[in-house]
């Protein structure tokens, strides 16, 4: 119960749920660094999982774009939610939400990630920002909430999810607003202490600089997990020599649907034909073999009836 609202946990999911939270908090702990890429729908995150990565980060500005709003609070969480669930249900790979400020104040971001987890989310990350937010790589004010009363999200989340693999990530805005160093220490340690299983440190200058001098003063109190959208330069070893935890690849899948759809449309309108473009676009085997409609095909040899050849 939270409020007046009753959650009931779908048993179904249970074992998925128990599986995929495990996994992530495997990788996300593990000594290895691990890659986690962006998924904004069932389809992007099928081509994810085929590629070979062991997780997925339900982008926020990805999940937006494609519904037609900006990365500004503009969706509402329930949107997040139903979109996350199909990204669930297309995968076996665990699935950490971008999970934005965390949609209001404790309550909010509790009942918000409690839905999470009934979708078969793994975890969620919650960024230290007021309420609503606006994307991080937009313009310069960024105001940062009070840092009790985000340790108070975090502990809301962790009383009311029913689970304790599921992975909470504190989201530390302290650079990306102008802060430096020592508030971006200040807020990690505060949000260790208040339950959080992982910091996600971000930055939106070019290079890793800052991002890596953070990573020496932390000390590997909890894992550290990085966005290198605009750092993306530098070298992975750099990362594993920091002993980084995990890298979100957080945008790609979006940003080159965008490029290549644009590019077929362009072609498509100009030419007045689709013969030139098909040998650059997914073929029909492509999409149907990676939506599994071969298991579809022998289902309906199972559970439908033979009609005999001839049969009327």
């Amino acid at each position: 119960m939270i409020g007046d609202v009753t959650i009931t946990a779908n048993s179904n999911n249970g074992t998925r749920q128990a599986s995929t939270a495990s996994a992530l908090r495997t990788l996300v702990c593990s000594n290895e660094i691990a890659f986690l890429m962006e998924a904004h729908d069932a389809l992007s995150a099928s081509v994810a999982e085929a590629a070979g990565f062991r997780g997925l980060w339900a982008s926020g500005l990805s999940i937006s774009s494609c519904l037609g709003y900006r990365d500004a609070n503009e969706a509402s969480w329930t949107e997040i939610v139903d979109a996350v669930h199909r990204i669930v249900e297309a995968t076996q790979i665990p699935v950490l939400v971008d999970g934005d400020s965390g949609f209001g104040n404790f309550n909010n971001a509790r009942l918000f990630a409690r839905k999470l987890h009934q979708r078969g989310a793994a975890g969620v990350c919650v960024e230290d920002k007021s309420f609503p937010k606006k994307n991080s790589f937009v313009a310069d004010r960024h105001s940062l909430a009070e840092i009790g009363e985000f340790c108070g999200r975090l502990q809301a989340i962790r009383d009311h999810v029913p689970d304790p693999e599921f992975v909470v990530v504190a989201r530390i805005e302290a650079l990306i607003a102008g802060h430096g160093q020592d508030e971006a220490l200040t807020r990690a340690h505060a949000y260790a202490d208040a339950g959080a299983d992982a910091i996600l440190i971000h930055s939106r200058k070019p290079d890793a600089a800052e991002i890596l001098a953070f990573s020496r003063a932390w000390r590997n109190r909890l894992p550290v997990v990085i966005v290198p959208t605009k750092y993306y330069r530098a070298p992975v070893a750099q990362y594993r020599a920091a002993q980084i935890s995990t890298v979100i690849w957080a945008n790609h899948n979006m940003r080159a649907a965008i490029s290549a759809m644009r590019q077929v449309c362009d072609r498509i309108i100009r030419e007045e034909s689709t013969a030139g473009i098909e040998r650059d676009v997914a073929t029909l085997e492509d999409l149907f073999d990676l939506l599994k409609y071969q298991e579809l095909s022998a289902a309906e040899q199972k559970y439908l009836p033979q009609i005999a050849s001839g049969a009327r």
